[in-house]
């Protein structure tokens, strides 16, 4: 495959190629609940609206440098823009909908975009996070007509290297704080494309007509990236639908008559669930491929439904750079398999105190590109933080925070996370970002947040509180304060009313013991359960 420069220039070469070709399709359930057309959007049409795109967007002052924040969940629409922008040499800032008041202020102040095309329904929020952080900015419709950008709206770094330039900035939890803007260039996006068309094996892509299905979001680098550019390297035709319906899911992929589809560990749990029917293995899909499925299951559910899952590892900062995943017709199913190292990719399993470790046991997973620029695919920097893009990459190596081990054969084992993060149905959830919102409540007067497991989903999030009114009542009142404050899946599920937390001598939290806390308190008849409230909440 071609290596090329941008976004845009991989778009154009498979539009002249395949101009006649599905390049988006929206299955009516989709255009149902986003009340838009049931259509097959061709390269050829989706190139003319991209230049449609283009032009106004060049016409009322937009260019190089510049970012467009989109609230537009999973429509079409969202990837016209991004080409569009592309082109222009600006950037894209994907919000995800589910944030509220106080994550939406944070966002447009940090990433400062220079307009926010959104839904009709959340116009109103964004205007008002846009008051409260102080950037001028307009927050409109694809209906409306693009305002003047202010004076100051050239944010991004501007480089003559077009496959060096920023193409789109993602939010990912931090450990110490508010999320993070990773800042990904167009190398980050084109490598992604070429990494999944030359993964081979059970994933292997054809230039025949594929057709992949997802209902991962947006906002998240794996629809964004992953495959959105695998369908472009190959011609293929994306069907996103606008999120995960267990009961019609495989209604779905029969609709698009998909041949291969992405998921994340909780939607195999959920679709073992249901009762089993005659039509499990009536689809065209070669293969599954995401992160996360419970080892338990997999072997049942390829033999149930007819798949080869080939599970993967990556992270928003890995991108292409560092993809481990375990494509191989004679992979390991159902040991937490991520798969061999591939040649590419130099790896290194460290202990605490930076030591490697021997094989078999596990380790802190380091990576880097093996020759070449050691960088090359991985995220540019954190936007506005130096000092985090530094630590990352301590003495040379992209520290990833997951610990794993070296087994037989060179297999890479996933074993846990040592990063302070919450992992729920897919979703990174830094527990600093919840407690530090949860310290908004003029009643709390400490909180720490910790996972504690989940059959579903695989953590949910636990609060213990200090706070006077320890009764039920607060404590649901709480957590429907925090919805209004905080996407729904970070808000506590469960909450403990505590004198004190476990502290160090600097005054802070004690992780490993707050977490054996959270543990021991979720089966206390005190503790609140509250995790029926967490409900993803309308536009």
């Amino acid at each position: 495959m071609t290596r090329l420069a941008s976004v845009y220039d991989v778009f154009a070469k498979a539009t002249a190629r395949w101009p006649d070709r599905p390049f988006m399709e929206v299955l009516p359930r989709t255009a149902d609940v986003y009340a838009i057309a049931v259509e097959e959007i061709t390269y050829g049409d989706a190139m003319d609206e991209v230049e449609h795109w283009i032009e106004q967007l060049q016409r009322a002052g937009y260019g190089a440098g510049m970012r467009i924040a989109l609230l537009l969940e999973n429509r079409p629409v969202y990837f016209l823009i991004l080409l569009a922008a592309n082109r222009l040499g600006m950037s894209v800032v994907p919000i995800n909908p589910d944030l509220r008041r106080a994550e939406l202020e944070y966002l447009i102040g940090h990433a400062e975009p220079a307009l926010i095309i959104a839904i009709r329904p959340r116009i109103a929020d964004l205007q008002a996070a846009i008051e409260a952080a102080g950037i001028r900015a307009s927050a409109i419709t694809i209906q409306d007509d693009l305002p003047r950008p202010r004076r100051d709206a050239v944010i991004a770094t501007l480089t003559d290297d077009t496959a060096a330039r920023e193409a789109a900035m993602l939010y990912t939890s931090g450990t110490t704080g508010q999320p993070k803007g990773c800042v990904l260039n167009n190398t980050y996006f084109t490598e992604l494309g070429l990494n999944y068309v030359g993964m081979g094996g059970i994933a292997a892509l054809s230039e025949d007509g594929e057709r992949m299905i997802t209902p991962l979001p947006l906002f998240h680098m794996n629809a964004m990236c992953f495959s959105f550019m695998g369908m472009l390297q190959v011609g293929g035709c994306l069907i996103v639908v606008d999120r995960f319906h267990p009961s019609t899911w495989w209604d779905d992929v029969r609709a698009a008559r998909a041949t291969c589809l992405h998921y994340l560990g909780v939607m195999p749990s959920i679709l073992m669930a249901q009762t089993p029917s005659p039509k499990d293995c009536e689809h065209n899909v070669r293969f599954g491929f995401g992160a996360g499925i419970d080892p338990k299951l997999h072997a049942a559910f390829e033999e149930r439904f007819g798949i080869p899952l080939c599970e993967g590892w990556a992270m928003t900062e890995t991108g292409a750079g560092a993809t481990i995943s375990n494509q191989a017709h004679d992979r390991l199913i159902g040991q937490s398999s991520l798969g061999p190292v591939p040649d590419w990719l130099e790896v290194k399993l460290v202990d605490e105190g930076g030591n490697p470790v021997a094989t078999g046991e596990p380790g802190e997973l380091l990576v880097r590109r093996a020759e070449g620029d050691p960088r090359k695919g991985f995220f540019t920097e954190y936007f506005k933080n130096p000092e985090a893009t530094a630590e990352a990459w301590a003495d040379g190596w992209f520290h990833t925070g997951d610990v794993v081990r070296e087994g037989d054969g060179g297999n890479i084992f996933f074993v846990d996370r040592r990063k302070n993060v919450i992992r729920r149905s897919g979703e990174n959830i830094a527990a600093v970002e919840v407690e530090s919102v949860l310290m908004r409540h003029p009643d709390i007067l400490a909180t720490g947040v910790a996972a504690v497991p989940d059959a579903m989903r695989g953590d949910e999030v636990f609060a213990c509180l200090n706070v006077a009114d320890r009764s039920a009542a607060k404590a649901e009142e709480i957590v429907r304060w925090a919805l209004t404050q905080m996407a729904y899946y970070k808000v506590p599920g469960y909450i403990a009313f505590v004198d004190a937390l476990p502290l160090t001598a600097t005054q802070k939290i004690q992780r490993g013991d707050l977490k054996r806390w959270a543990t021991e308190l979720l089966d206390d008849p005190a503790t609140v359960t509250l995790t029926h409230l967490k409900k993803r909440q309308d536009a």
